[in-house]
C-alpha cells in the first residue's frame, strides 16, 4: 500500500528583485507502507522544504501529494492539519516544543489528534529514547540533545503512518543519535509507518537500503546545476 505519493510538485520563491526562483520541481516520489528512506542533498537544495510540502505546512505552486489515499494538496488549511496530525509525525529540526509544558506533556500533545493521550506510551516512548528521568523537566532545563530525543518520542506518539524526520540526529552525539535513529526505525516497523528522514550524515544514511537524492529527484536542481567541467 502506497503511503505517500507525489507527483509533479512545484514550489518557488520570489526573491527581494522580484525574480521567482524555483526551489522544489520533483516529478515523481512515493514510499510504501513500511519502507524507510534517507533523503540526502547538498545545502540549500530544498529538503526542508520538501518535507513541509508533504506534511502541507507549505502549499506547492502546483502538483499533488497523497497521504495514506487522501490528496493533502486538494485540502483547506485546517483540515491538512487535521490530516497532518492524524497520519503523520514530524521531528522538526527547530524541535518546535512548547516550552510552557514538560516533556510528557509534549510527548502527549502529539496525541491528541491522533489515537488520545497515552500516558503509559507517552512514558516508554520517553524511556526508550533515554529521558526517564526528566520526564517533568520543561524545555529550557534540558540540554539541545535531550530536547532533540523529545521531539523524536513525540513525532511517534501518534502511531503515524508517515514519520517525517529533518536532521533528528544533527544535534545528538554518536551513541544517542544512534539510539534515536533506532528507536525511530523499530517504532515505524512496529506500526507498518513509512520513515522519511533527511540527514547529511553518511553514518546515518547507511542504514536505509533505499536513499535517494534531493539534487537528484528535483528537476529544478538539474535543471541549474553545472555542466560538467563547468566552474
Amino acid at each position: 500500500m502506497t503511503v505517500l505519493d507525489v507527483h509533479d510538485l512545484v514550489k518557488g520563491y520570489l526573491s527581494p528583485e522580484g525574480e521567482r526562483s524555483t526551489v522544489i520541481d520533483v516529478p515523481s516520489f512515493s514510499m510504501a507502507a513500511g519502507e524507510q528512506v534517507g533523503l540526502r542533498g547538498p545545502s540549500g537544495s530544498g529538503k526542508t522544504t520538501f518535507l513541509n510540502l508533504i506534511a502541507g505546512i507549505l502549499q506547492a505552486d502546483s502538483g499533488r501529494i497523497s497521504i495514506d489515499g487522501r490528496e493533502m494538496t486538494a485540502l483547506s488549511e485546517p483540515n491538512r492539519d487535521r490530516l497532518r496530525a492524524e497520519k503523520m509525525g514530524y521531528v522538526f529540526q527547530t524541535f518546535n516544543l512548547l516550552h510552557g509544558y514538560n516533556a510528557l506533556e509534549n510527548v502527549e500533545l502529539g496525541m491528541m489528534f491522533g489515537p488520545g493521550i497515552n500516558t503509559r506510551y507517552a512514558r516508554e516512548l520517553l524511556d526508550r529514547v533515554g529521558l526517564s528521568h526528566r520526564m517533568t523537566y520543561r524545555p529550557r532545563q534540558l540540554s539541545v540533545g535531550q530536547q532533540q530525543r523529545v521531539a523524536v518520542a513525540r513525532a511517534l506518539a501518534s502511531k503515524p503512518k508517515l514519520v517525517l524526520a529533518d536532521e533528528p540526529t544533527g544535534n545528538l552525539d554518536r551513541r544517542h543519535a544512534m539510539e534515536a535513529l533506532e528507536l525511530m526505525r523499530a517504532v515505524c516497523r512496529e506500526h507498518d509507518a513509512a520513515l522519511l528522514l533527511v540527514s547529511h550524515d553518511p553514518q546515518i544514511l547507511e542504514h536505509f537500503a533505499r536513499c535517494e537524492d534531493l539534487s537528484v529527484l528535483n528537476r529544478a536542481a538539474r535543471d541549474t546545476a553545472p555542466a560538467a567541467g563547468g566552474r
